[in-house]
């Protein structure tokens, strides 16, 4: 099928702005996973606090995703959000199965925000000639997910 969303955007400011965006996508989506996982399994002292937690993290990634998926549609990219393309190529760390500790839970959601942050870091610095467009979402969806981190972190602090 030919491309039925056009952009203003070049073809290489398309390729590079869809892959940071597509990225984004990925990454997202399997963070929602990670702490949705780690919702249904957290167990400990600390359990409703690190449960009400994850809530607003799944909320939050979960916005992001259908943001950054829809920028992508909008400069013509289609978005990948399925589940292969998202084991394939997330960049984040993951969970384990089963109970998790909620001192666990902590550490491995700091880690994949980590990753996920990282990666995101990468992308502003990617799509700010490309398309500053763009690089404004991924700066705001970085903002953000530093936020959590920070106070993900503080729990164990």
């Amino acid at each position: 099928m030919s491309a039925p969303i056009t952009s203003t955007l070049t073809d290489e400011q398309k390729r590079i702005t869809g892959d940071a965006l597509q990225g984004t996508v990925v990454d997202l989506i399997d963070l929602t996973l990670i702490a949705k996982q780690a919702h249904w399994n957290v167990i400990g002292r600390n359990f409703r606090s690190v449960h009400l937690a994850l809530d607003e993290l799944v909320t939050a990634a979960r916005e992001f995703t259908d943001e950054a998926a829809e920028r992508a549609t909008s400069i013509g990219v289609p978005p990948d959000g399925r589940a292969s393309t998202v084991a394939g190529q997330s960049s984040a760390k993951g969970i384990g199965e089963g109970w998790t500790s909620d001192e666990d839970i902590v550490n491995i959601i700091v880690e994949n925000l980590t990753a996920v942050i990282e990666r995101l870091r990468e992308r502003v610095q990617a799509t700010e000639e490309a398309d500053p467009v763009s690089q404004d979402l991924i700066i705001a969806i970085t903002a953000r997910l530093e936020q959590l981190h920070w106070m993900w972190q503080a729990q164990v602090a």
